[in-house]
């Protein structure tokens, strides 16, 4: 893959555009008017859900790396606005998302074509299906769509959602020559004005990009021109996911490093002690 050519509360406004020589007006999408800021209520949320009983002992341990109070603020969220995370996996952050949004907002897990032929993603679904299915009073509102290139690139509405939120997956959407029509499904999901949230992996500046990204890391530079390419402006960068420990150059790429250790023993109590991956955490903006 080409390196690609060459940002308050939050409020929603209908907006109605007139077009001079139309025979009738046509409005235009909702925006969201002003750059997302998470309130003293959405923070109390947080806190209440990340201590909550639904979460596994295994989960807990890992928020001492993925700062995941933090970063939702960082990215601006709030309870009364509809999310779409793109390919939540397991869940992990379905955990803290779909509770804190289930009353005032709306939670889409935006996961993998249920079409696919593979047997990992299958057994994926299946999973995180009956993880919503167990606790219905924290993901019974919570909705799954399919967003997986080449065949299912619209699993809400154009200019739907008001925030996207994407972890540790700009890598394999290289991997598969789809990162830049994932964007684009992002882009056109958004509202104007919406937020697009990424953590990544982070590789070293002094590393030439692999565009197809087999060590799991993504240098920050590459991953800002890919985004803005799809129409985005960077309005945020965060160090809350950064890991100055992280030497980047694993003989199993960032799978090496906790929670996956793909080295089995080998090296084990090293890998420990340098935690999971350096990340960047970048926030975009859809454009007004």
């Amino acid at each position: 893959m080409p390196m690609p050519r060459n940002l308050p509360a939050v409020t929603f406004v209908s907006v109605v555009l007139f077009f001079a020589g139309c025979a009738s007006p046509r409005a235009a999408p909702a925006a969201v008017s002003a750059l997302p800021v998470t309130d003293a209520a959405t923070l109390a949320a947080l806190d209440r859900v990340l201590a909550g009983d639904h979460r596994s002992t295994a989960n807990r341990a890992r928020d001492v790396h993925r700062h995941p109070k933090e970063t939702l603020a960082f990215f601006g969220l709030r309870q009364d606005l509809t999310v779409m995370e793109v390919w939540p996996g397991g869940g992990w952050y379905t955990e803290v998302l779909a509770p804190v949004l289930r009353d005032r907002g709306r939670y889409i897990a935006a996961s993998w074509d249920p079409k696919t032929d593979s047997k990992y993603m299958q057994d994926g679904l299946k999973a995180f299906a009956e993880k919503l299915a167990s606790r219905p009073d924290l993901y019974g509102k919570a909705t799954v769509a399919a967003l997986q290139h080449p065949n299912e690139l619209r699993p809400v509405p154009d200019g739907s959602v008001d925030m996207v939120l994407t972890f540790r997956n700009l890598h394999n959407w290289m991997a598969r020559e789809a990162a830049e029509p994932m964007l684009a499904a992002m882009f056109r999901a958004l509202k104007p004005g919406g937020i697009l949230g990424i953590v990544e992996h982070r590789a070293a500046d002094s590393v030439p990009q692999d565009p197809r990204a087999k060590s799991g890391y993504v240098r920050d530079d590459y991953a800002i021109a890919l985004v803005e390419a799809a129409g985005f402006e960077l309005i945020g960068k965060s160090d809350v996911n950064a890991n100055p420990m992280d030497t980047k150059d694993h003989p199993q790429g960032v799978w090496s490093l906790p929670p996956t250790y793909r080295e089995g023993d080998a090296n084990r109590e090293r890998y420990a002690a340098i935690g999971e991956s350096d990340r960047f955490t970048l926030r975009f903006r859809k454009p007004l």
